[in-house]
């Protein structure tokens, strides 16, 4: 007797994050057995480590075995504990914001003064992003920020890709860009031997085409949604797994004491951004200026503190997914380094280039970048790491140094929007309940007409001469 019973047929199911990142770590782990050791020397100037060049030498190997595999995730999590612990408590303290009304209410407000017109308010608030990063604010800080995209994004019946893109998106074209960013900019022309802030005019038309690139797409996204809500890349939850906790009607009446919460909100962030200019504060100090938030914020709201900890800790359960993978994440570079290959994956990638042509070693240059900062997302350590290396190439290229600066810039920014093993990147997700499985479908077309914008200004840079030196 036949079966006429149809046979399913097998459907693709993109892996979770986790399994994703896994699988990064097992091919690492792999590759300390197949690719040979070696280092560069490093030197310490004026309190920067800097590369030696042409210090590269072979080095006694050391492959990963399972119990070393396994470790490094552990390993991970104790060297990702900063971010880790941050997200948990932005998260238990966004929570306590929210359950005054705050957010909801505010946004209210402001989509009632702007007559809900969705385009003008991802343009606006996009855009204060873009400049805020420009001047180059810690990266981390944006963090902080992504509750209010997600509030805004919920109020306009969109998305929490929408909410993220906003303000993550935003922020980072002007991250790239680098305008007057002390820190990565800073850092890199230090190396260069350039003067701080050169080369401003091409920067300046970056930021431009990369914020007006981001605002379009974002928009062209929202208003798709807009239309037809099941185009959303989250699915029929489109704030994800916290979409019973935030599906509730928001409160239209915006009280005294919910806009001294959003007050207090404004001020304390106000006070961390002071301070990583004034006084380098980083990401413990962020953590610390959130803690006494949420305490002051309970005082204005009148929270008691046994309702504090109970709302504190319900927030930092929703996004233990987001936190854990940042530490996962963190393994692969453990894996590297213990393994003395990451130096030898520099020099391979790097040497060969001193045979091309300017043009195309300059474009070479911003590609490796690119493809090297899925390893290394800090730009100072990739700086640290490239830019000694990066110099004599360039010397002996004819490309300038700035030209050589602006492509590590360009390569060091612009894979952060998508790359798993990004902390920041993952931590936002977290906060805003989107899985990177969702937010890559978004984000990589972008991703790839920044590498545009990027190839067509490291060409011109070569073409032109761009300077000094």
């Amino acid at each position: 007797m036949k079966n006429n019973k149809p046979k399913k047929r097998l459907k693709f199911e993109m892996p979770d994050a986790f399994i994703i990142i896994f699988s990064i770590i097992v091919l690492a782990a792999v590759a300390t057995y197949i690719m040979p050791a070696g280092s560069y020397e490093r030197e310490t100037v004026d309190g920067v480590t800097k590369v030696v060049p042409d210090s590269y030498t072979p080095t006694e190997s050391n492959p990963t075995n399972l119990l070393d595999l396994f470790k490094s995730i552990q390993i991970g999590m104790i060297e990702s504990a900063n971010i880790i612990f941050l997200i948990f408590i932005i998260g238990g303290i966004v929570r306590v914001i929210e359950s005054t009304g705050a957010i909801d209410s505010g946004i209210n407000a402001l989509i009632g003064k702007t007559k809900g017109r969705y385009m003008l308010l991802i343009t606006s608030v996009a855009g204060i992003f873009g400049v805020l990063a420009s001047m180059g604010l810690a990266a981390n800080a944006v963090i902080a920020f992504i509750p209010i995209g997600i509030a805004l994004a919920r109020s306009l019946k969109l998305d929490a890709i929408v909410g993220i893109a906003t303000i993550y998106l935003g922020y980072y074209a002007g991250m790239i860009a680098g305008v007057f960013d002390p820190t990565i900019l800073g850092l890199a022309q230090t190396i260069a031997e350039l003067p701080l802030f050169s080369g401003m005019p091409l920067r300046i038309v970056i930021f431009i085409a990369l914020i007006t690139i981001t605002i379009t797409y974002t928009n062209l996204y929202a208003k798709k949604i807009k239309n037809n809500p099941k185009k959303s890349f989250m699915g029929d939850k489109p704030f994800g797994e916290k979409e019973e906790e935030i599906a509730r009607d928001m409160n239209t009446n915006f009280t005294l004491v919910q806009k001294l919460v959003l007050f207090a909100f404004v001020a304390f962030i106000g006070i961390f951004i002071y301070g990583a200019f004034t006084r380098g504060w980083g990401l413990n100090d962020l953590v610390a200026i959130f803690l006494i938030m949420g305490v002051v914020i309970a005082i204005i709201a009148r929270i008691n503190p046994n309702k504090f900890v109970a709302t504190f800790i319900e927030g930092a359960k929703s996004i233990t997914y987001g936190a854990l993978v940042v530490g996962l994440a963190r393994a692969v570079i453990v894996i590297m380094e213990n393994g003395n290959i990451m130096d030898t994956i520099v020099n391979a990638a790097l040497v060969p280039l001193e045979s091309t042509s300017v043009f195309v070693g300059g474009q070479l240059l911003f590609i490796f970048n690119l493809l090297f900062n899925l390893l290394v997302t800090s730009g100072t350590g990739q700086a640290a790491i490239v830019m000694p290396i990066m110099v004599p190439i360039v010397d002996i290229l004819g490309i300038t140094r700035q030209t050589g600066t602006l492509a590590f810039m360009l390569g060091d920014g612009i894979t952060n929007i998508i790359t798993p093993t990004s902390g920041v990147l993952m931590a936002v997700l977290a906060v805003g309940g989107v899985k990177w499985t969702q937010w890559i479908k978004f984000a990589f077309p972008l991703m790839l007409m920044w590498v545009l914008v990027g190839i067509l200004a490291v060409g011109y840079a070569i073409l032109t001469g761009y300077g000094p030196f």
